[in-house]
């Protein structure tokens, strides 16, 4: 069982095991980059919503972003909550759905610095929710985010998609402009029932738009150690997904919408919490496995 596997040591080192079952090793801190650019774009997809993806979004962007990288945060959720939870305003401001609409636009007009240093922001509100309907009938429909993002990614080490929970064409969008894709995985059996299909439809648009996508991860969220249920969740994901399940876990905690009614990351509010401690971590392991330069 993963649960008791935490407290286990292994024989050889003596090294902690961690909630995946695997040794906890220490991720090195990354070291700092001669220059900006281009960036690596990774989309946070899964279809059912509450998972963590916008959660997750934020302060791994915040993370990423303390350890020296230009980070642009994408707020592709008509719900705009990524926006909101990095203190943005979006009621009269340009949107990236006005960039969707409109080609010639250029993305600089839209981007908001955000309060973190290192981090940007192309916001979104509910106008985003009609964009399905206008761009149905655009040739190359799926590549619209694409064309939008190759404007700026000379200026950024990574670019973070918060995609909606759906699998439709704001998804694919997403997924046909991204290098990889993370998977933020609640700990609870209905989060897991779903994710083979998101997996199908990542491998449909690796066949049919965008081949060289990879799978960045799968992120473990909202685990709760005390809970027979969140241990065997958690372990099944690891028999499914093997390494690509990430070391890291995210743990359930009320700081995270408290961070969020605060309009700053976690690593912000409460720099001590083990939260925003693993989120740290979490970039990080990313930095580790080259997901992010």
């Amino acid at each position: 069982m993963a649960g008791k596997a935490q407290a286990a040591k292994t024989a050889a080192g003596d090294t902690p095991i961690g909630p995946t079952g695997r040794p906890y090793q220490g991720f090195p801190t990354p070291p700092k980059l001669d220059g900006h650019g281009p960036a690596r774009i990774i989309s946070l997809c899964n279809q059912k919503g509450g998972v963590g993806k916008t959660t997750t979004t934020i302060n791994l962007a915040a993370s990423l972003a303390e350890y020296g990288r230009r980070v642009l945060a994408v707020d592709f959720d008509p719900q705009g909550a990524l926006s909101a939870g990095l203190g943005i305003a979006t009621h009269e401001i340009p949107t990236i759905y006005d960039l969707l609409l409109d080609s010639k636009r250029d993305p600089h007009e839209v981007i908001v610095p955000t309060a973190v240093e290192g981090l940007d922001i192309l916001p979104a509100n509910i106008d985003l929710s009609a964009a399905e309907v206008h761009l149905v009938n655009e040739v190359a429909r799926e590549t619209i985010l694409a064309r939008v993002l190759r404007k700026v990614a000379g200026e950024y080490d990574v670019i973070l998609i918060d995609c909606q929970p759906s699998l439709g064409l704001l998804t694919v969008n997403a997924l046909t402009a991204s290098h990889g894709v993370l998977i933020p995985l609640e700990c609870e059996f209905f989060a897991l029932r779903g994710v083979a299909l998101l997996i199908e439809t990542i491998d449909k648009v690796r066949d049919r738009l965008n081949p060289s996508i990879e799978l960045d991860g799968v992120l473990a969220t909202m685990y709760d150690p005390r809970t027979l249920h969140s241990r065997e969740v958690l372990e099944r994901v690891v028999d499914a997904f093997g390494d690509d399940v990430l070391e890291t876990v995210i743990g359930r905690t009320v700081k995270f919408p408290d961070a969020s009614v605060s309009g700053v990351p976690i690593i912000d509010f409460a720099p001590e919490h083990p939260a925003a401690q693993a989120y740290l971590r979490l970039a990080r392991e990313l930095v580790a496995r080259g997901a992010v330069a």
